[in-house]
């Protein structure tokens, strides 16, 4: 399995934690039937290259939260309350969601073959969270830009985590 990035969202829709391993495929197929979103045809025919500016940390983790509210309100009105939304797959990535009591939002992209990491994000909510920045004195009750997650301890833990669990040899 391939872990491209890891986000923690806070109650209020912020990005708190945003973290990632590996970069995410581009799509493989360079010729295709229909023009794709930000391609344009020249009079000539051919297709001319896109001119697209890599997303800045901040917008990337808008995009991410922005799906993931969508597809959550979608999957609880269509299903019911009791319905929760769980993973989203593409061709090129999975997304793996886990909210908890408190609302916090954890988020994993990885490959589209992946098995569902939802077990994996509680315990990183659990064990790692709980411990190193809830426990923590010195963290803030509020993360405003992400104070007081991204201490050693916790980003140490989430290592070892992803190695030892998520990206086993």
């Amino acid at each position: 399995m391939i872990l491209y990035s890891f986000y923690i969202f806070d109650r209020h829709t912020e990005c708190i934690y945003s973290r990632k391993w590996n970069t995410r495929p581009i799509s493989s197929s360079t010729k295709s039937a229909r023009p794709q979103s930000g391609v344009s045809i020249t009079s000539n025919g051919d297709v001319a290259p896109a001119t697209r500016k890599a997303l800045s940390k901040e917008d990337d983790a808008k995009l991410i939260f922005g799906l993931v509210f969508s597809l959550r309100n979608m999957a609880q009105k269509l299903g019911g309350e009791d319905d929760s939304f769980l993973c989203y797959r593409t061709g090129e990535y999975k997304l793996h969601y886990y909210e908890t009591p408190t609302r916090l939002k954890f988020v994993m992209l990885t490959d589209h073959g992946a098995k569902t990491q939802r077990s994996a994000l509680h315990q990183i909510w659990a064990l790692l969270y709980v411990e190193y920045v809830v426990k923590n004195p010195l963290s803030p009750v509020e993360h405003p830009g992400g104070i007081g997650v991204a201490n050693v301890m916790f980003e140490q833990g989430l290592d070892a985590f992803v190695e030892r669990v998520v990206l086993p040899t």
